[in-house]
């Protein structure tokens, strides 16, 4: 009988990974479409007697594991992993993966995308046309203005490339920078509060960890200029929607494009769904065609990998006290 391998991540039920897969000897589980995978008893039915997993967003808890002791890989489709238990993870020397470097381009153009609809109004005027209104106002230009990103990895980078091509200049709060991209590209590093200080357009690229939880609440909202506008492609609990609501809600902040919630989906009663200079999206940033396949295919291929012995360090988020060569499939 073949290893099974769980295909849960959006659209991983086709494409180039499943041949993958195939080809060495698994058999890919296909996701049912419209399936609730959030709920840890469709998850867990889902993947019953897999032995791998491309994964998505969906939460791999203490239950979860406990239900599947044939699972040995979660390769997440993407760079986060918080919606997977390390320490249970750990404790049954599951590996846990991520592709990183596939969809960084991806979130890049969202990110501008956002940066630029929200600066000239559009989901307000696209509102007005609807409703027979036609609303002419001058709106800001990005040519010349400061935009500052909190983290400069990959996505960030991407950012800042697309965001000096359109004259903008960037500023950035990084821990750990590139130098050499910093000073070919001219960014200046800054702290936190520099950047709030110094940005009217604001766009965050960090991973959520306990310390990135709530970054962006009424206090550092409070250091902002007026008017400032925010773009998060990264993780929902950095910000604390609560507290940007309501700084929205006082005009401080000119508006925010906002793709990853504390929440998903996001909730019917959320107060973000009432501001006509906000601009919303369902966590799609990192979606488009190309990335797609590049990371179901990387997924795959670590997948292999580990089952023929191999050890792709650059994606394995956890087991850092396993000695080196004694994992087994």
């Amino acid at each position: 009988m073949r290893p099974r391998v769980g295909c849960t991540a959006l659209n991983s039920h086709y494409g180039p990974h499943h041949q993958i897969l195939s080809d060495a000897g698994f058999e890919p589980v296909i996701s049912p479409p419209g399936k609730k995978l959030t709920d840890p008893q469709n998850l867990i039915s889902v993947l019953d007697g897999c032995e791998a997993v491309i994964a998505g967003s969906e939460p791999y808890t203490p239950e979860v594991f406990a239900a599947l002791p044939k699972l040995r890989v979660i390769a997440r489709w993407g760079v986060g992993f918080d919606a997977v238990n390390l320490q249970e993870a750990d404790a049954r020397k599951i590996v846990v993966a991520t592709t990183p470097g596939c969809n960084h381009h991806s979130v890049a153009e969202l990110a501008i995308s956002m940066l630029m609809a929200v600066s000239r109004g559009f989901p307000r005027l696209d509102q007005q046309v609807r409703s027979g209104k036609w609303v002419r106002i001058p709106l800001p230009r990005l040519q010349g203005k400061t935009l500052g990103l909190v983290g400069l990895g990959r996505i960030g980078q991407a950012t800042a490339t697309r965001a000096i091509g359109l004259g903008m200049k960037v500023i950035a709060y990084e821990p750990y920078p590139n130098q050499e991209f910093i000073k070919q590209h001219g960014i200046d590093l800054v702290d936190l509060d520099t950047l709030f200080a110094r940005s009217p357009f604001i766009s965050l690229h960090l991973p959520s960890t306990p310390e990135t939880k709530h970054l962006i609440n009424r206090d550092s909202l409070g250091k902002m200029q007026p008017g400032t506008i925010i773009v998060n492609t990264s993780r929902g609990p950095l910000v604390k929607e609560s507290d940007l609501a309501e700084s929205l809600a006082s005009g401080h902040l000119g508006g925010a494009g906002l793709d990853v919630f504390e929440t998903e989906p996001l909730p019917l009663d959320s107060p973000l769904l009432k501001f006509d200079n906000v601009l919303l999206s369902g966590h799609v940033a990192g979606m488009d065609q190309e990335s797609e396949r590049d990371t179901a295919t990387m997924a795959a291929n670590i997948i292999v990998d580990l089952h023929n012995g191999k050890w792709p360090a650059e994606c394995i988020q956890n087991l850092k006290q396993l000695p080196a060569g004694s994992w087994k499939w």
